[in-house]
């Protein structure tokens, strides 16, 4: 005797049923739909970046605090519980989930908000209209209110580039500074490979090759390949001794004594390394930190790099296209 099953998977808008037709006693086959259901959960986890995915679970923990705090239903979010709760986080300072104060939110922020309240709906199967026009004509007042325009950081060109690296101390008392040879290194490969903060940091020792003309970086992954194809970057010699992107790596691999594990390391005032990679954000204050001012820091990125590689070959005219190569962008 056969009887119908339905089993829910994911689609592309969150879970579907699934009608499978099966015998009465076939647990086994529900048993085994359920595994690959449960893979297919996995794999539609991994269709954003996990940056991205903390992101909107942080802004939808914020969205359901401010509900809650009203007594408003999250989910299905009504219109009009998203007009003001936009309308609210776009005009004042406020207190969020963890009781810190926070300065009333900018424009992209809101934006990804939205997008964050609009993904939760689909992935548990809730229509969810963000072009109502409750919300709509609200966030129409906002951009117009406070702009869309984002302030851009600074990009390090070749000279500051030079200055910050020539202010690193590699050696004092007599001694190799092992944090020396690691920020001299870093902020030289990132220039070089107009690379993002979050692909430095996410890089092994095993995806260098060292080579006739200096190195070839292997990334398996980054924020314009989520696809995972992968892509390498030619890192050549410099001109500069003291400013070349190879021989900096070479000294940091060399007195690190590197075999394999990540390739930037937090190292503590001791000297001592860890054994994980460091955070993104330790990259931006490495480059704060060897900024020639105050003034100078303030504006500076973990962007920096890359923006000062592509703005110093644009000045020194190098076509879009062999820049867009090395920056990973599409051409």
């Amino acid at each position: 005797m056969k009887q119908n099953l339905i089993l829910h998977v994911n689609g592309p808008n969150g879970l579907v049923p699934l009608q499978v037709q099966t015998a009465i006693d076939g647990q086994e086959v529900l048993a085994n739909l359920a595994v690959v259901s449960k893979i297919a959960q996995d794999y539609a986890k991994n269709s954003r970046s996990k940056n991205t995915v903390k992101s909107y679970s942080s802004d939808w923990k914020d969205f359901d605090f401010w509900c809650q705090s009203r007594e408003l239903k999250t989910m299905p979010a009504d219109p009009r519980t998203v007009a003001c709760y936009l309308a609210d986080r776009a005009s004042q300072s406020f207190i969020d989930h963890r009781g810190t104060q926070q300065n009333a939110l900018k424009t992209s922020t809101l934006a990804r908000r939205l997008s964050a309240i609009s993904q939760a709906h689909q992935v548990a199967g809730i229509n969810f209209n963000r072009k109502h026009p409750a919300i709509q004509e609200t966030w129409k007042g906002i951009r117009n209110t406070h702009g869309t325009a984002q302030k851009g950081k600074e990009p390090i060109l070749i000279e500051d580039l030079r200055r910050m690296v020539d202010a690193i101390q590699v050696v004092a008392g007599g001694k190799k500074r092992l944090i020396g040879f690691r920020d001299k290194a870093l902020l030289l490969l990132g220039f070089a490979g107009a690379f993002r903060r979050s692909e430095l940091v996410s890089l092994q020792i095993e995806d260098l090759k060292l080579v006739h003309d200096g190195y070839v970086v292997k990334f398996k992954r980054s924020k314009t390949d989520q696809q995972g194809e992968g892509r390498e970057v030619a890192i050549p010699y410099g001109s500069n001794p003291s400013a070349c992107p190879v021989r900096a790596l070479q000294d940091w691999i060399n007195i690190g004594n590197f075999q394999e594990g990540p390739l930037f390391m937090p190292i503590n005032r001791h000297g001592q390394k860890s054994t994980e990679a460091m955070t993104s954000h330790a990259v931006a204050v490495i480059i704060k930190k060897y900024a020639p001012n105050k003034e100078m820091a303030a504006e500076l990125s973990g962007h920096s790099l890359r923006a000062g590689f592509a703005t110093t070959a644009a000045m020194a005219g190098v076509q879009e296209y062999a820049i867009m190569k090395q920056t990973g962008h599409k051409i």
